[in-house]
């Protein structure tokens, strides 16, 4: 019961520094959220929404575009995390790689995902091309999501097909960033 009275009072607390910063913003005439405050929000109205367990998603933001990464028991809290992250302020639009894994199955899951992880990154280590890029690598159900920036799109495209052929991997999402390479003449 202690617990939970402490989880209720953290959760208004953070509400009302919410509210605060959110008026704050308002009154400076900013009229843009920035990604780690769409990032903030949206985690909070996940951790509200009882029909989601917000501590199984993964929340990050890209100038407006929110991506919702984890394991969730059902396809009913999938659906519901992508309308909450849709309905935040500020959002432009949600890729919501949430994967729907049994909790049962979940450990399994999980052991594997974290393999075929260590098994990608292994590889781009082989690559100097790949090893000197910024790429994150996540795998969700072995479901692999590529993400940062690389210098081209040949780099990109190695990066996918080199995930891809790891043993274990059902897909390669790939949301890598090429670097503006447009020279001024």
């Amino acid at each position: 019961m202690k617990n939970k009275t402490s989880m209720v009072s953290l959760f208004g607390a953070m509400l009302i520094a919410a509210t605060l910063v959110s008026s704050a913003v308002a009154a400076s005439g900013d009229s843009e959220m920035s990604d780690s405050w769409i990032t903030a929000k949206t985690k909070m109205s996940l951790s509200a929404d009882q029909r989601v367990k917000g501590r199984q998603i993964k929340v990050e933001t890209l100038q407006g575009q929110v991506f919702l990464r984890g394991k969730v028991d059902t396809t009913d809290a999938k659906v519901v995390a992508g309308e909450i992250a849709q309905s935040i302020d500020n959002v432009k639009s949600v890729k919501n790689e949430l994967q729907v894994v049994a909790p049962s199955r979940r450990e399994d899951v999980a052991v594997n995902d974290d393999v075929i992880t260590k098994h990608v990154k292994k590889c781009f280590a082989k690559h100097s091309a790949l090893r000197k890029a910024d790429i994150g690598v996540t795998t969700n159900a072995g479901v692999v999501s590529l993400t940062g920036e690389v210098p081209d799109f040949k780099t990109s495209a190695e990066a996918s097909w080199d995930a891809w052929k790891e043993s274990g991997v059902k897909s390669v999402k790939n949301d890598l960033t090429v670097k503006d390479t447009a020279k001024a003449y």
